[in-house]
């Protein structure tokens, strides 16, 4: 089943006991029992028939064993985090999400699980980060923001040789274009807020494993901790996922023209986007990525400039957030990772006159003639 048949007929294709295409919102919170200890759903934490659809959708998607759906994608990222316990060590890639990075310094830190943030597209960084007490290797990639690339092939021999859990969040590129599960990933995360659902309508996270082990490990966390997705989230999801292949072609074709817009205007001092030739390490997305994505990065002299660009703009919506129909634009220093120390952001490169770009389905001269008179 080739990707675009397999967003719409995955998982479980049409209700069991209805034959309909669309699966029903069960708003239930408990269910009638046969009798003791006699029942398919027990009670809407643990099971519900309109979440459990799109679980197995994720998982056929992903090429995993099995989907888990949560009320966010930080939700999400707390839950594969419970798979932990104190004295542990974790290393994630430094240029991540500002919400896990504020997770991991802020939260995970009271329980004494400790965090190096290392540039994980550079291998030896990673062998050098681990200790003996090193549980897992997180990554991103592309990252957000500067969109870097780490070969996942490399990290997955380099988690199994030491007997780490490898975790990837596959947010950025989706299963659409990218399968981290089939490159040696054992979890793979997704803040199903952004192209998942794609139309800025539903918050939500996903998780998919490998194995039956972590399967059982995972249920067990999501049922006790209880932060499951809602009915009506999981059919919304459902629905924007159905989309995902035309939304997701489209989005890369109008981005390819808006960063070689920017990548020749003279305001511009950095372009960063994988579709790009000359972004590092590109040779390793083109082997593992179909596609090259909908997020742009880019750098101007300053802050001031940026806010000037930003409130110059007609068509790109100043919003958190990314992934969905209309194009958005967010200034990452004081928006996404503003809980990253300014300090640390500079260090890994996330200046005060960098921009983010959430590219959009607008028409894509449209976009590029607002950024044109943004920057004029």
């Amino acid at each position: 089943m080739r990707e675009k048949t397999k967003l719409i007929h995955g998982g479980i294709a049409a209700d069991q006991g209805t034959g309909a295409l669309s699966p029903p919102i069960y708003q239930a919170s408990t269910f009638q029992q046969d009798g003791v200890g006699n029942f398919k759903y027990e009670y809407a934490r643990t099971g519900n028939p309109t979440r459990e659809p799109l679980e197995y959708l994720i998982a056929d998607l992903e090429k995993g064993h099995q989907g888990f759906a949560f009320a966010s994608g930080m939700a999400a990222i707390t839950a594969i985090m419970h798979l932990f316990s104190t004295g542990d060590h974790l290393i994630i890639t430094d240029d991540v999400y500002g919400g896990t990075y504020r997770l991991m310094t802020k939260i995970l830190s009271r329980q004494k699980i400790s965090v190096s943030f290392v540039d994980t597209s550079n291998t030896a960084l990673i062998k050098k980060a681990i200790r003996p007490e090193t549980k897992a290797i997180l990554v991103e990639t592309p990252t957000n923001p500067l969109l870097k690339i780490t070969n996942l092939e490399a990290v997955a021999q380099i988690a199994n040789q030491h007997d780490l859990l490898f975790i990837v969040d596959n947010t950025f590129s989706t299963p659409y274009w990218q399968k981290p599960i089939t490159n040696g990933a054992h979890i793979v995360v997704h803040s199903a807020t952004k192209y998942l659902g794609g139309h800025s309508d539903v918050v939500a996270g996903l998780v998919v494993v490998h194995d039956q082990q972590l399967a059982e490990e995972m249920h067990f966390i999501q049922n006790s901790t209880g932060g499951v997705l809602a009915p009506n989230d999981s059919w919304l999801l459902i629905r924007g996922i159905r989309t995902l292949g035309v939304r997701m072609e489209e989005i890369e074709s109008n981005t390819k023209a808006v960063a070689a817009f920017l990548e020749k205007h003279p305001k511009i001092q950095k372009v960063f986007y994988p579709g790009l030739a000359n972004h590092p390490n590109q040779s390793v997305h083109r082997q593992q990525c179909a596609g090259f994505g909908g997020m742009i990065s880019f750098t101007v002299n300053d802050e001031a400039m940026a806010l000037h660009v930003m409130n110059k703009l007609r068509y790109f919506t100043l919003a958190e957030s990314l992934g969905a129909v209309e194009s958005l634009v967010s200034l990452p220093a004081k928006m996404t990772h503003a809980s990253i120390p300014r300090d640390r952001r500079l260090e890994i490169g996330i200046e005060d006159g960098l921009i983010r770009l959430s590219i959009g389905l607008e028409d894509v001269e449209d976009l590029i003639e607002d950024l044109e008179q943004a920057l004029a």
